[in-house]
């Protein structure tokens, strides 16, 4: 009997588990659970392939979602356009327009009952509709064998509106896609236009907003090509606006168009300048002054050059004043680093500009050589090591060029001597100022001088007193220790007196006059055993000092 009840009562208790385990599957299949141990099991052996066909499939929505929603607005766009050109010859002029404007209804109006359900179409539909909008208006003259408005004016008076119709909106979406359409259809009336005034004034407009826009929504991409476009635009204007079926050529009036190249380059600065964050600079503000700086001085030098040599030198000490200023507000207010960089070399290209246009050659090599001194000036107040740097290099090519387009070495060569001296004295004076942790960028200005000199009295003064003025030098060079105090001078002087040594046993006994030998022979003679004695009273009080 006691075996029969244990049997029955496993038996009972096997029955209870199975009815358990039935209730529990109806239950998760009400619910639309997992299976417990089926969970464990996935969890436990994750397999690579559904992942993968995860990534396949969010790809495949990808491309069927929202690349064929773009492509299909766009050739839907492009098919009402070409609709719209047909000539309708028996139609009254305005048909064409009306038709689409009544298709761009249809087409805001979808856009905005789906712009909940389907916001991404909504957004593609409404961009598709701001665009024929503007072609539909520009229908009314362009376009057809009988224009439904004459006057392009007026046209460009609907264009305008059109244009601030559809950058309300956009503004309305908060939408950088669809200002960025807006912006370009503003481009696009200004070139319509073929107006030079207009044109100037429209693209001033855009790119104030552009500005705007940068420094209200943070539209930083928007930024950058609202300066490509403003650039690109003037271009096409100097080029005598070849979209409007005129010739390829460059325009030699107004030369008042200089000015507005210089009015965008100061507006776009301002977009950088008044930014929030001031503190660094970002690739976005490198990168838009760089093309600011770029754009401007492309059209700048090529319409100057090209049309407007006349008043080149005027209009380049104009550009020239107002990017330098830019460059110290740039400094003054927040300490940049490359926005201070570019509109300051930018200043001092165009003020050698300038300087080539009003002088003669080979006089403009000696302001060159001055300007110098105020770019490295200047630099050191910029505490600037990337405009030293690139003075020093710019110093060497202005010298070699005019080596070789001087015809003949003059005094001014001197220049370049004195220069390097006054340059490496200044960079010494105020070295804190650029944090210089090596003497290399001093000792290149006053390697540059101690060849330059030299050089210079070699091609300048007769050849019998070439030894004589390098003893000179060497003199001057010694002088300067002593006031200075400085080792380095006297370096150049006993560079500068072995240097005299080799050219008399050289040249002197070979080429001079008996007279002229023999007073090089004796000067120089002397002027060596007077530097021994002076080194040799230098050498115990040295080693005083040093105990």
């Amino acid at each position: 009997m006691g075996i029969f009840s244990e049997r029955e009562e496993f038996e009972h208790l096997y029955q209870l588990i199975r009815r358990l385990e039935a209730r529990l599957s109806r239950i998760e299949e009400h619910l639309n659970l997992e299976p417990l141990f089926a969970a464990e099991e996935q969890k436990a052996e994750p397999a690579a392939g559904p992942e993968r066909g995860e990534e396949q499939e969010s790809l495949e929505f990808k491309i069927g979602q929202y690349w064929f929603t773009k492509i299909g607005i766009i050739i839907l766009s492009i098919g009402i356009g070409f609709l719209m050109l047909l000539p309708y010859q028996n139609l009254p002029p305005t048909f064409p327009s009306l038709m689409g404007y009544l298709l761009v209804g249809v087409i805001l109006i979808l856009a905005h009952a789906l712009r909940k359900s389907y916001a991404y179409i909504s957004r593609f539909l409404l961009g598709g509709g701001l665009v024929l909008l503007y072609f539909t208006t520009m229908r009314l003259h362009f376009f057809g064998p009988q224009p439904a408005i004459e006057n392009l004016n007026l046209l460009l008076g609907l264009l305008l509106f059109v244009v601030a119709l559809n950058l309300w909106i956009s503004i309305r979406r908060n939408s950088v896609y669809l200002t960025a359409i807006s912006l370009t259809l503003g481009y696009i009336t200004a070139v319509l236009s073929n107006q030079t005034g207009f044109l100037f004034g429209v693209v001033a407009l855009l790119a104030g907003l552009t500005v705007f826009f940068k420094l209200k929504y943070r539209w930083n991409a928007l930024f950058i090509y609202g300066i490509v476009l403003t650039y690109f635009v003037h271009f096409l204007w100097f080029l005598n606006n070849p979209f409007m079926g005129n010739k390829i050529q460059f325009v030699s009036s107004p030369s008042w168009n200089l000015l507005f190249l210089l009015i965008y380059a100061v507006i776009f600065a301002l977009g950088n300048l008044f930014r929030e964050e001031r503190s660094s600079e970002d690739h976005h503000v490198i990168l838009s002054t760089f093309l600011n700086c770029g754009g401007v001085f492309f059209l700048f030098l090529l319409e100057t050059v090209s049309k407007f040599h006349s008043h080149l030198a005027f209009w380049h000490l104009l550009s020239s004043a107002v990017f330098l200023t830019l460059s110290i507000i740039f400094w003054i207010r927040e300490k940049s680093k490359y926005s201070t960089f570019f509109y300051a070399m930018l200043g001092y290209t165009a003020l050698s500009v300038a300087i080539i246009a009003q002088f003669q050659r080979p006089d403009y090599f000696l302001w060159l050589c001055w300007q110098s001194l105020l770019v490295i000036s200047t630099a050191i107040w910029f505490r600037s090591k990337i405009i030293v740097l690139a003075n020093f290099l710019i110093f060497l090519l202005i010298f070699v060029a005019y080596l070789i387009l001087a015809g003949k070495v003059t005094l001014i060569s001197l220049s370049f001597g004195v220069v390097a001296l006054l340059s490496a004295r200044i960079m010494n004076w105020q070295k804190h100022r650029l944090e210089l942790k090596t003497e290399f960028m001093r000792n290149a200005y006053l390697a540059t001088a101690f060849f330059i000199f030299p050089y210079a009295m070699y091609h300048t003064v007769p050849g019998s007193y070439v030894g004589v003025s390098w003893i000179g030098i060497a003199l001057f060079y010694y002088i300067l220790s002593v006031i200075l105090n400085n080792r380095k001078y006297r370096w150049m002087t006993l560079g500068t007196l072995l240097l005299t040594v080799s050219y008399v046993l050289i040249i002197g006994i070979t080429k001079l006059e008996p007279v002229y030998r023999i007073v090089s022979f004796l000067l120089l003679g002397v002027v060596l055993l007077v530097f021994s004695l002076l080194y040799a009273r230098m050498k115990p009080r040295k080693t005083a000092d040093e105990e």
